[in-house]
């Protein structure tokens, strides 16, 4: 059974007003099973932190919505101080809390406890739960995430999962930061609402050169997709992490995938759908390493504060 539990609370220094938010979603290992398999999944409930700009006075004020999904390792600091920034700006703020919902505090080196699919599926049913709050112009909502949460962001725009799901609302803008793109589509259909990827040009986990080359394929299908490249910029460039050596980490960067229409992911050379976690363990051993690094970068944080705050403007608040 659907439930929403209100409270208030106060959180950096004093001035967001938060619902704890729960609603039903599932555990879909795979795109694949979302598409054809959606039904049959087992039943998750799941929830997060909606936070808004101010306490709210009246029924009538009605804010716009950023959804966020953290990385593989969880929510950070820079997670949260992205979401402040949104909130100076007047828009509210939803903080999916998808590994505390599965008892999962991080899925570096393994990549199957949540996954894309799970996270894509849970962000939808949450943007379906909310867009009930009488405080939420849900006509004005935009998804962001870091790395896996990255490329929730990204494939959320894919067609066929938004078919698939079939919510009853969708997002107006998509920004994501440093999401795998080591994928070809045969189905080049994304949504009509922008697409952002931000990344760092040294990033080791998830290379850029593989982002550039998607959004360049992507653009010439008419999809609007476009890419912001940070030089001298790692893999969690808009932390203030010093350089770090995650020795379980996936490097990506010599992998090359194939998502077919019915969502299975391919392996590379062998062809298998990679729709169980011991066929993608076995596909990942033909192209990924181990090792990757992260770090930030305060050149590239301040100027990603600046786009993010733009992009966030152009598309939610302008009238």
């Amino acid at each position: 059974m659907k439930k929403i539990f209100l409270f208030v609370a106060l959180f950096i220094n004093n001035e967001v007003f938060c619902e704890k938010i729960e609603f039903l979603s599932s555990n879909p290992f795979s795109f694949n099973d979302i598409i054809e398999r959606l039904p049959d999944q087992e039943q998750q409930l799941v929830f997060g932190d909606l936070k808004f700009p101010e306490e709210i006075d009246g029924k009538d004020k009605k804010y716009p919505l950023i959804i966020g999904v953290a990385g593989s390792l969880g929510w950070k600091e820079h997670h949260f101080d992205q979401l402040k920034i949104y909130r100076n700006l007047g828009i509210a703020t939803f903080e999916l809390q998808s590994f505390s919902s599965r008892g999962i505090e991080s899925t570096v080196g393994t990549q199957t406890e949540v996954t894309t699919a799970m996270l894509i599926l849970d962000s939808y049913r949450a943007l379906d739960e909310i867009s009930k709050n009488p405080n939420i112009d849900i006509n004005k909502t935009a998804i962001t995430g870091w790395s896996l949460g990255g490329a929730t962001t990204l494939f959320s725009g894919w067609m066929p999962l938004i078919n698939a799901i079939n919510p009853s609302n969708r997002f107006s803008a998509h920004l994501s930061y440093y999401p795998p793109c080591t994928v070809s589509f045969d189905d080049k259909s994304f949504t009509e609402s922008p697409i952002h990827i931000l990344i760092g040009e040294i990033d080791d986990w998830t290379p850029a050169f593989a982002c550039e080359e998607l959004v360049s394929s992507l653009r010439k299908e008419g999809v609007n997709i476009d890419i912001t490249v940070y030089p001298d910029s790692h893999h969690s460039f808009d932390s203030k992490l010093p350089l770090i050596y995650v020795d379980n980490g996936y490097s990506l960067t010599d992998c090359n995938f194939r998502l077919r229409n019915d969502g299975a992911v391919l392996m590379n050379y062998l062809g298998i759908p990679m729709t169980s976690p011991i066929l993608q363990k076995i596909g990942l051993s033909f192209c990924a390493s181990r090792g990757t690094t992260i770090g930030g970068n305060s050149n590239a944080r301040k100027s990603v504060h600046q786009f993010s705050k733009l992009f966030m403007q152009t598309h939610l608040l302008k009238k």
